[in-house]
């Protein structure tokens, strides 16, 4: 059975024009670095963060160079610290007088089997995954309910729903993260703040190459319906969706950007 070809890249419309957005862990070529040239596209101001300093200078350097100086920043920002998210989202209010968006993209995988994995492994995952999204969001809601809007996407996966061997740790993060999601989405309604994740299942980036063997990874490609990973762009245009207008009645939610097969 032959497989749909990989679909055009799709260009912007400017639906997140004048909006003032933050992105996690948004240096390098995974979901992150391409929701950011997303949001941009879109229109966005964009203020990036990352815990790799020069990875992240490159980034912005590149992104400031193709869409200006004046929409793009980025400030070192490590998660677990409350006072880096804290400079990161005060960052985006003082050069743009505002925060719209927040995306939580930042997280961290690997792979040990359940009696094999340590305290350690399991704590930096959880602590990065979950804690880290949670850091931002609560940094993030304070910020949006004294502004009366904002909108908030998370970065989940299918993990959370679906039983992988080896992935105990960052399953049970990205499970946390979508109830994180869900009570955080009810908190903030009555200011009119949204919270919404995406859940991937296979985004093919260098990171996941990686940590993944060739044989898993193929085993994994093959169980998608398409016959092929998602480019990280194409989680990047669900991202925007939920970030944008055309998602106004919905909050809570958690929107799978897959194709597996049951």
């Amino acid at each position: 059975m032959d497989r749909p070809d990989k679909p055009e890249y799709v260009p912007g419309h400017g639906l997140l024009a004048g909006r003032t957005a933050v992105v996690t862990a948004a240096a390098g070529a995974g979901i992150g670095g391409a929701t950011a040239r997303r949001l941009l596209e879109e229109g966005a101001r964009v203020v990036i963060g990352d815990a790799h300093t020069r990875r992240l200078k490159e980034a912005e350097t590149r992104l400031a160079a193709e869409f200006g100086p004046d929409r793009v920043a980025g400030r070192p920002c490590d998660v677990t610290e409350e006072t880096d998210v804290g400079a990161l989202l005060d960052l985006a209010q003082e050069r743009h007088g505002r925060l719209d968006i927040l995306v939580n993209n930042a997280g961290l995988g690997g792979t040990a089997e359940l009696t094999d994995m340590t305290d350690e492994q399991w704590d930096t995952v959880l602590d990065v995954t979950l804690g880290g999204t949670f850091r931002c969001t609560r940094a993030a809601l304070r910020r949006m309910k004294a502004a009366h809007g904002g909108v908030i996407v998370n970065n989940a996966s299918v993990l959370g729903w679906r039983a992988q061997a080896g992935q105990a740790h960052y399953a049970a993060a990205k499970a946390g993260v979508m109830a994180l999601t869900r009570c955080a989405a009810v908190e903030a309604a009555a200011y009119g703040v949204r919270v919404n994740a995406v859940a991937p299942s296979l985004a093919m980036h260098p990171h996941l190459v990686k940590v993944t063997t060739p044989e898993v990874l193929a085993e994994l490609t093959a169980r998608e319906a398409f016959g092929r990973y998602a480019e990280p762009w194409e989680v990047a245009n669900v991202i925007v969706f939920l970030a944008s207008g055309y998602s106004s009645y919905m909050t809570g939610e958690i929107v799978p950007v897959s194709c597996r097969h049951p």
